[in-house]
């Protein structure tokens, strides 16, 4: 079944040519004749309901071979059956149509003999056939295409969402893992602080579950979610590291990939400030430059291996950065970008470029 519109667009195609047709029958009598417009109306008239009756019928009992039309020649022999019905029936029907005009009129309606009548005509049925089978399948050729187009970018958007709930659930289990383990450091040596750890932890998965099944989360979730876990980790290393929060306001309602900071500030944990006796500076800041959101985390005291350490690095650390890269890629496509940055003397800077339409 073609869509409402192109129905549409064919009927009124299919009414301005019949209407062309009339008008060109109308002045070409008008050279030879004084009176009488109504008989090249009532001709081209009885010829347009005729082949329209017919190619309804065609329609109707051939749109069950569609699915032929990646077979061209299946699908015109298909369309090709109907055509000695065309030679058959429009003759007798369209002047049947004509023939009662003229009575009604008061008039006779003459013609060249059956024979020579039936094989103009069906010299013309036939060209007219060509024409209409050519632009159907022209038609439904196109629409068939786009439902083709359609079905795979449903297919392709499906396999998209599989991945980045994959991806996402990969995070969670790694998350949790992390903070369980921090907390088990300290079962032994300070009950009190590991019973507010698991009350943070609590807090951390309430909001965790409230995003479970979810791609992308405002800021202002991210940052909640991402506090949690700073709160958990900061509770560990109390006395080595400090946390400076940067975040513009007005960006709060922008989206982000699910858990996409908190894998980066788990790096820094992880690779500076369990490595350092001294206490480390780490800095969260959210702000807008050249019309994107940029997320920046970074700290004091790490450095990158040497793979990392180039101008444009591509190779990405542990699951969370691979991770994220995969994520931004799937989400966003060229329109984002991710960048682990050395800095001087000493200090790395992950920074993360979002677009952002709030």
């Amino acid at each position: 079944m073609l869509p409402k519109r192109t129905q549409i667009t064919v009927a009124a195609a299919w009414i301005l040519f019949w209407l062309l047709m009339n008008v060109t029958a109308v002045q070409e009598y008008l050279r030879d004749h004084q009176h009488g417009v109504w008989k090249p109306i009532l001709w081209e008239s009885s010829s347009a309901l005729t082949g329209t009756l017919l190619l309804l019928a065609q329609r109707r009992f051939t749109r069950r071979y569609d699915h032929l039309l990646a077979q061209p020649l299946h699908w015109f022999a298909r369309q090709l059956v109907w055509l000695p019905i065309y030679w058959v029936l429009f003759v007798p029907v369209a002047f049947g149509i004509r023939q009662g005009g003229y009575a009604l009129a008061g008039e006779t309606y003459d013609h060249l003999p059956w024979p020579q009548t039936f094989l103009y005509e069906d010299v013309k049925m036939t060209v007219f056939f060509s024409i209409f089978a050519t632009i159907m399948f022209g038609v439904l050729s196109y629409h068939a295409m786009q439902n083709e187009k359609l079905r795979v970018e449903r297919v392709n958007a499906s396999l998209r969402e599989a991945q980045l709930l994959r991806l996402t659930q990969q995070m969670q289990p790694h998350f949790l893992f992390n903070a369980l383990n921090t907390i088990s450091s300290l079962m032994h040596s300070d009950v009190a602080r590991a019973d507010a750890m698991l009350i943070q932890l609590a807090d951390v998965l309430r909001a965790t579950l409230d995003v479970s099944e979810q791609h992308q989360v405002t800021l202002e979730m991210e940052l909640r979610l991402l506090r949690g876990y700073a709160a958990l980790m900061s509770e560990r290393f109390s006395d080595r590291v400090h946390i400076d929060w940067h975040i513009d306001d007005a960006l709060l309602g922008c989206q982000v990939p699910v858990m996409s900071m908190q894998p980066l500030l788990e790096n820094i944990f992880k690779h500076t400030v369990e490595r350092r006796r001294q206490a480390t500076g780490i800095t969260i800041s959210a702000s807008r430059e050249q019309g994107a959101m940029l997320l920046r985390l970074e700290d004091d005291g790490g450095m990158l291996p040497a793979a990392d350490a180039a101008p444009d690095p591509r190779p990405g650390g542990g699951i969370g950065v691979r991770n994220l890269r995969e994520r931004l890629a799937a989400l966003y496509g060229a329109s984002a970008s991710f960048d682990l940055i050395q800095l001087s003397p000493a200090g790395v800077r992950a920074e993360m470029r979002l677009p952002c339409a709030s």
